[in-house]
Formats: structure tokens, sequence, C-alpha cells
């Protein structure tokens, strides 16, 4: 497993984005999470950051999160990144895939120990 792993929470809830950051927090003592509440500002916290994981909301304010990911792929950012959102439907799906979304997880029916074992399976495989 990488030693420390950034990771940066696109997400617009405060309670869910905590929520997340502590569920990540308590299966990776050493995992370094920056927030970002909108969509507004986070290309330059991307570049700033450099995170290896990103959990990106699509319905965030000042910007849609598959444009997003879209212009942090284009910007050749490498981190692995997971739309996490609560509209679980398959043009969902497919657009985060076109714009380079590495997953997607649906929020109303993912647990929490599913992310936290995406996640190290994602940091697993590339120690390998």
């Amino acid at each position: 497993m990488v030693e420390t792993i950034r990771t940066l929470i696109v997400e617009d809830n405060k309670t869910f984005s905590q929520a997340l950051k502590s569920l990540l927090h308590s299966g990776f003592s050493s995992m370094d999470v920056e927030e970002c509440r909108s969509g507004r500002g986070v290309l330059e916290k991307v570049r700033a950051f450099v995170p290896d994981l990103i959990f990106m909301d699509i319905k965030l304010v000042g910007e849609n999160g598959l444009e997003i990911t879209r212009k942090i792929r284009e910007a050749h950012c490498h981190a692995v990144i997971v739309i996490l959102t609560s509209y679980d439907l398959q043009e969902y799906r497919e657009a985060a895939a076109r714009c380079g979304a590495d997953y997607f997880v649906s929020k109303g029916t993912c647990t929490a120990r599913e992310i936290l074992k995406l996640v190290e399976s994602v940091f697993s495989e590339a120690t390998e």
C-alpha cells in the first residue's frame, strides 16, 4: 500500500463530506484528506495538492462534477477519480466514463465497508 494517500473530496454536502473524511481516516490513518465544497477552485486545488485519489460529486455549486472530471483529465492529472453521487442513472455512469472517471459509486447503495475496500484495492494494485 502507498504510504500516504493524498485524497481530495469534492462535495457540497458538508455532513457527507465530513463523514467520508472520517471514514477514510478510520481506514487509512496516514491518509491526507483535503476538501472542496464547490466546483470553483477545484482545478487549482488539484494542481496545488496533487491528489492520488479524488471523490467527486456530480451536482456541485458553481460547476458540474463530470465537467470538472473532464478538465482534470485534460490537465493530465493521473489521480484515481471516483464519482460518488446520489444520481445512480445509467446515463450518468456513461457520461462519467466518457469524462475519464475511474469508478462510479452510488451514495444510496454503497456501504462504508465497500468504499474502504475500493480504496484499498485501488492502491494495493498500484503497488504490485
